[in-house]
């Protein structure tokens, strides 16, 4: 099959990195003149300067749960909090709501959230019929991989979720080549094809989203006959990144700047470590700067050995908000990062709750430099001038801590 999608998978890194950097004063200023919610968060910035990712790493993160705010805040008077830089009408085709409710709109650009790069390197191509197992209700999973099924020029039949008899019955006669939706329907679909005696061995390939696609189970797909990738994106996103034939890692999409971040924080991580994905998108017409989409994952060193030169992500790692009540207080990974700020000797922190249910025991372990004349009692201090409680230091050598990208780790027995 054809490698690339486009020119763009094999740019050299370089060039690369000076376009999207050039873009990005451009859509930072978009987005403070076109989009109300971000002329309040980048007040007073200077667009033109946003000319690196130091600069960019300045920037505030806004995090979903803010945008949510943001949107409550304004349902009577705008349901997309000020974010959105288009209005209903011919350019928003359609409005999407997401749990919370978080509404987000469509624009009218083809392949609107850029799946089709996506399918195409999990082997989707012009004339293949592709079983569209997303949901078609209120969210936009199953029309983000309708558009980019429509762009490479493939067939959709929306398939939708549950009615497993029904759609046992289409794939047998309509015979699709490819699917998309979740990991773990597709396996609902072939369990139930294989007790039922039906023939839907015309599915060779799959994308899949939503779900993480275990190594284990992408090998049962194999066993089956059903080549499966898996894809990452977010209704206010879009493609942030996708699989490749080399399995090693998701390469990041062309459209999106992705920062990792330490959890709670904006602060970026070194090349390798754990942390919250940062995105910015280039999209016109939801220009999100430095959205923290809530997921952890780090950046993998070197380029997909298929010849995409993008950087590449190990995948989806677990959530970043680890907020915990502690002894009736909530206590955020955000208060654990004002700690450690306080502290210029402090390379890395994780505030440890043990002990039993209401009787909760919380230890801050740091890893700190050399040996530090008072730095015990003195971040014990910190502890309570932040979280209102009272907790343990341990000091520990640089390197000890995991590298899992947690801030707050819950090892309490719930017995």
């Amino acid at each position: 099959m054809t490698e690339f999608y486009d020119a763009l998978e094999t740019r050299d890194p370089a060039a690369r990195e000076a376009q999207l950097l050039a873009a990005l004063p451009l859509q930072v200023a978009h987005a403070q003149q076109a989009a109300p919610a971000f002329a309040q968060i980048l007040a007073g910035v200077d667009a033109a300067g946003i000319t690196s990712r130091e600069a960019l790493a300045r920037l505030p993160v806004t995090r979903k749960h803010e945008l949510l705010e943001r949107q409550k805040a304004a349902r009577a008077t705008d349901v997309f909090g000020g974010f959105s830089a288009v209005v209903r009408g011919p350019q928003m085709p359609r409005v999407y709501a997401s749990p919370g409710p978080i509404y987000e709109p469509e624009g009218t650009a083809r392949d609107y959230w850029r799946a089709a790069r996506a399918m195409h390197a999990a082997g989707f191509r012009a004339g293949d019929l592709v079983h569209n197992a997303f949901s078609y209700h209120m969210t936009p999973g199953a029309f983000i991989m309708e558009s980019g099924a429509h762009a490479l020029g493939c067939t959709v039949f929306p398939a939708g979720v549950g009615q497993t008899e029904q759609q046992l019955q289409a794939i047998a006669e309509l015979r699709p080549a490819a699917y998309s939706g979740t990991p773990s329907f597709l396996r609902i679909l072939l369990e139930k094809a294989a007790e039922a005696g039906s023939d839907i061995t015309s599915l060779r390939k799959a994308l899949t989203g939503g779900e993480a696609l275990p190594p284990s189970l992408r090998d049962w797909f194999g066993e089956r006959g059903v080549t499966a990738y898996q894809s990452y994106a977010t209704a206010d996103l879009g493609l942030i990144a996708y699989e490749t034939q080399a399995r090693e890692g998701l390469v990041l999409d062309e459209g999106v700047i992705v920062e990792i971040v330490r959890a709670g924080t904006g602060d970026p991580v070194p090349e390798g470590e754990v942390g919250e994905l940062v995105v910015t998108t280039l999209n016109a017409d939801y220009p999100l700067i430095r959205f923290g989409t809530g997921d952890l994952s780090a950046m993998l060193p070197g380029p997909c050995p298929t010849g995409r030169t993008n950087a590449r992500i190990k995948g989806w790692m677990g959530r970043a908000d680890q907020t915990t009540k502690i002894r009736g207080m909530f206590v955020h990974p955000a208060q654990v990062a004002d700690i450690t700020r306080r502290f210029p000797e402090v390379l890395k922190a994780r505030l440890v709750v043990s002990g039993e249910m209401a009787n909760d025991v919380m230890t801050l372990q740091v890893e700190a430099e050399g040996t530090h004349q008072g730095l015990h009692d003195r971040i014990g201090e910190a502890i309570r001038d932040v979280t209102k409680l009272r907790g343990d230091v341990q000091l520990l050598a640089p390197g000890s801590l995991p590298n899992d990208g947690k801030v707050i780790e819950d090892a309490r027995s719930y017995k």
